[in-house]
């Protein structure tokens, strides 16, 4: 069980995906494994869109990526929320 950093429940690492802070670079790991530092997000759109307003992913990370990459990775994850809802 790993915890949301948007809604902050527990869910089964299945039902989130990792998003990594490693050498000043934000990214999405589908994988799970990429190195670096990583938080845990929901596959929905809301819970992304809650987590990127509230400045969890600085937080969470401890680090400031700057606006640029938090919008890019935000996108990139609502991306994948719309394929995870067009899987169901």
């Amino acid at each position: 069980m790993r915890r949301c950093i948007g809604c902050m429940e527990s869910k089964t690492k299945d039902e989130l995906v990792r998003v990594t802070w490693y050498e000043g670079k934000l990214a999405v790991d589908t994988t799970g494994k990429a190195k670096g530092r990583g938080v845990y997000i929901c596959k929905d759109k809301e819970c992304v869109a809650k987590a990127a307003r509230k400045g969890a992913f600085a937080r969470s990370l401890r680090v400031d990526p700057g606006r640029e990459q938090i919008d890019r990775v935000v996108e990139e994850l609502r991306k994948l929320a719309e394929e995870t809802d067009h899987a169901d």
